[in-house]
């Protein structure tokens, strides 16, 4: 019904960048929000950033000033560049997306399969 698929993920030295994309398809009628969330192992599943749309955003406090969230809401899409890596980045990053359907009457939230990002000191 919905699909959402991440790209851009890999590994990278301590103090570089990766650009992560995600794009949503499906039956999708509007978006109220699309963000990342990450998993390093033995941890709980994180908010990274968040993009409300037509509205503001929010990051994690780890990530603000290197990580920037943006939007093509045209294609359904959400992108995550990252700046100034570290090692203690390095995990499985999903995209979420809150949104409605013509299949559903009230908005729900859809995540993609993960991609690793991994950080060498």
């Amino acid at each position: 019904q919905v699909q959402l698929v991440e790209s851009g993920g890999g590994l990278v030295q301590a103090g570089g960048s990766l650009r992560l994309s995600c794009a949503a398809s499906g039956s999708i009628i509007s978006i109220n929000a699309m963000g990342w969330f990450r998993q390093a192992p033995g941890k709980q599943r994180e908010l990274v950033a968040v993009s409300y749309t037509g509205s503001s955003s929010n990051y994690a406090d780890s990530v603000k000033g290197r990580f920037t969230i943006s939007r093509d809401n045209a294609k359904n899409s959400v992108f995550l560049e990252m700046n100034s890596l570290k090692p203690e980045d390095t995990a499985v990053y999903y995209c979420n997306a809150n949104l409605m359907t013509a299949h559903s009457t009230l908005p729900r939230g859809y995540w993609g399969q993960g991609t690793q990002v991994t950080v060498s000191s």
